[in-house]
């Protein structure tokens, strides 16, 4: 297929660039409403309401796309050719289409009762209008469904810088409402901008599908063997990536109780920061390489597999352990720099940052389970996930319960970064099993000097920012001791030969030589 024409690297590199354009609009967007709505009876509104048709969709569409469509649809693909694999297809996202049409109309029904689960420490005026919000935006769990349907179809054909950019699109469309017509409109317009742009996430993708050849042979049939395939691996695997929209339904539930309601703003604020910093490496390699492991699953054996994962791992790994630290280090200036100013005053930039800086100590965790899932998932079983979800999901809600009343929203954020990990380690063990194991006596030494330059990395963050506290405006406050940590770990990691800089110095004295 096309994909394997092209240099990996490069292709996650461009995806990478494409996810951070798009990552850095969503923070314009949130910024435009921090600043115009702060943390207040409408935003709060607005953020549960919004919340709800993503964790419809998450829940049911979400899993069947990373779990079924892309590796029974790669499968066919390799074995059976495009025809074959655009009927299954077709036949998939008419179901699916279905299935979302249906949540969308309960959705929109239930709107009062699905936010006072959602929010029950909301007064009756905001729970009133985040009702109202939810039954404007229920509809994107329909276009939702039909865009990431498309999504898995054009990474299958190997197209993936289509994909990463689809929130680019929705992002400028949100961001133009605010410039042009939020004073006019409010948060009710805010809600339509927000259900058009994510329909325009479906409608970029189809030009890029016709180039490809790809043909929509709708169907409603569930007899035939890639159908019961999938149905299957429904079940496990859906409960298995659960984890994430169910534990942000729990901890919305609880931060609404806080502070008036305002812990809602920080709790979503501080988690969508989060996976914006982490999200723009973790998702880019892992939108990647999960139809590649799907395919080396079908013809490659699980010493491909188990390659390809070490690999991942190691390079995710490398990027991510700076990542935890610095954001550990430097929450309260991102945070006053992101989402400072207006109406989201003093207290709710630091009730924000006390979330993040807890909630980033799960980040290994979060880009673990991340990869590591995508292994289960393209050998076509969901049990291992399953059985990780299940328990991370009750680890969050019993640490929510214990930490919330005595941490407030930092209760709510060690709850998430525990479970992330506990979800990490559970998919790891059975590994060796499944003939994937790769945590071996080298990774672990590897990881070891990943440590040791991290560590240094962080004292010397630690050290500049307290040499320049209050001498600098808020975004020499953040980027000083940034690049100072970016250059400290680079030279700490070339010192202690963490592999991915020696594997860097080879290169570069390759090309010298020649």
């Amino acid at each position: 297929m096309e994909e394997k024409k092209k240099n990996p690297a490069l292709t996650v590199a461009v995806m990478m660039l494409i996810t951070v354009g798009g990552k850095l609009l969503g923070l314009v967007r949130d910024r435009l409403l921090t600043v115009n709505y702060g943390s207040g009876s409408a935003a709060n509104a607005f953020l549960t309401a919004s919340r709800i048709p993503r964790v419809f969709f998450d829940t049911v569409f979400a899993s069947a796309i990373s779990a079924c469509l892309i590796p029974v649809l790669g499968e066919i693909m390799e074995k059976r050719g495009r025809r074959d694999a655009f009927r299954f297809a077709g036949n998939f996202m008419s179901v699916m289409g279905l299935v979302c049409a249906v949540l969308t109309v309960l959705g929109t029904i239930f709107a009062p009762q699905l936010t006072a689960f959602f929010a029950d420490g909301y007064d009756t005026q905001t729970a009133q209008l985040c009702a109202s919000l939810t039954r404007i935006m229920m509809p994107t769990v329909f276009f939702t469904g039909l865009a990431f349907s498309l999504v898995g179809v054009l990474q299958t054909l190997g197209e993936f810088n289509v994909p990463a950019a689809i929130s680019l699109v929705s992002n400028v469309a949100v961001i133009a409402y605010y410039l042009t017509l939020n004073k006019k409109f409010g948060i009710v317009g805010l809600a339509v901008a927000f259900l058009i742009a994510w329909a325009l996430q479906a409608a970029v993708q189809v030009p890029s599908l016709i180039k490809r050849g790809f043909r929509f042979y709708p169907s409603l049939s569930l007899r035939n063997e890639e159908m019961r395939k999938v149905g299957r691996l429904m079940l496990p695997v859906m409960i298995s990536t659960w984890v994430l929209p169910i534990n942000q339904t729990v901890n919305s539930k609880f931060a609404s109780r806080l502070f008036e309601g305002a812990g809602v703003s920080a709790v979503e604020h501080a988690y969508d920061l989060y996976t914006v910093i982490a999200g723009v490496f973790v998702l880019s390699v892992t939108n990647y390489i999960f139809p590649r492991l799907s395919r080396e699953n079908a013809g490659g054996g699980p010493e491909v597999m188990k390659n390809t994962l070490r690999s991942t791992t190691h390079a995710t790994l490398f990027v991510v352990a700076p990542m935890t630290a610095g954001l550990c280090l430097m929450a309260g200036p991102i945070i006053d720099l992101v989402f400072g100013g207006g109406q989201f005053d003093a207290f709710s930039v630091g009730i924000t940052a006390r979330a993040l800086r807890i909630m980033s100590l799960g980040m290994v965790g979060y880009a673990l389970q991340a990869v590591l899932s995508r292994a289960y998932f393209a050998g076509q079983t969901g049990r291992v996930p399953l059985i990780a979800g299940a328990v991370s999901i009750a680890v969050n809600i019993v640490l929510c319960v214990i930490l919330t009343s005595k941490l407030d929203v930092g209760g709510i954020a060690a709850a998430s970064a525990v479970s992330f990990t506990v979800n990490a380690l559970i998919l790891a063990l059975p590994l060796r099993r499944r003939g994937l194991g790769f945590f071996d006596k080298k990774f672990l030494l590897d990881m070891l000097r990943l440590l040791a330059a991290t560590l240094i990395m962080a004292a010397a963050v630690w050290g500049v920012s307290e040499l320049i506290a209050g001498r600098f405006g808020k975004l020499l406050t953040l980027l000083v001791p940034t690049a100072a940590g970016v250059a400290v770990y680079a030279v700490a990691a070339v010192a202690l030969r963490v592999p991915e800089t020696v594997a860097v110095i080879e290169k570069i004295r390759e090309r010298i030589g020649r």
